[in-house]
């Protein structure tokens, strides 16, 4: 006989499971930064190492098509300089950072909720009209502008 499972249930074992997952990412991170700490403090690579590792990522994910183009140089040394951020476990400069995305993320939502109207040329209308009144059905007839 077929077993049957409300739905509640069902969506009480999948978040269960997203919640578990979530875990396991943040001891995995975790393991990862305690790792890269000790062979960075071993001194067995640096930042430029760190670059050219990015730098063949990017390259490993462009042929594989999964990037459109390469990052620019500007951006590669962004990325590599937040990973050595979290290696070197710089806390003030990490909540430093943070604080400054976020200050750009905030700026940017108030930027976007902002009304924008935008009010076409005299010209761009009247050749709109122009387009308008050629079309079937509308000889003679003019748009409201």
């Amino acid at each position: 006989m077929p077993m049957q499972i409300g739905l509640d249930e069902l969506l009480g074992m999948l978040v269960s499971r997203v919640e578990e997952m979530g875990l396991d990412n943040e001891n995995q991170k975790s393991r990862f930064n305690i790792m890269f700490r000790m062979l960075y403090k071993k001194g067995l690579f640096n930042e430029d190492d760190a670059l050219e590792a990015i730098r063949e990522e990017n390259k490993i994910l462009l042929e594989l098509g999964l990037i459109k183009s390469m990052p620019d140089e500007k951006t590669l040394k962004s990325a590599r300089d937040n990973l050595m951020l979290w290696i070197k476990g710089d806390a003030k400069e990490i909540k430093s950072s943070i604080e400054e995305l976020q200050k750009r993320i905030q700026e940017a939502q108030e930027k976007q909720n902002k009304p924008h109207i935008e009010t076409a040329s005299a010209g761009v209308l009247t050749e709109l009209d122009r387009h308008y009144q050629n079309g079937p059905n509308n000889a003679g007839k003019r748009l409201v502008l």
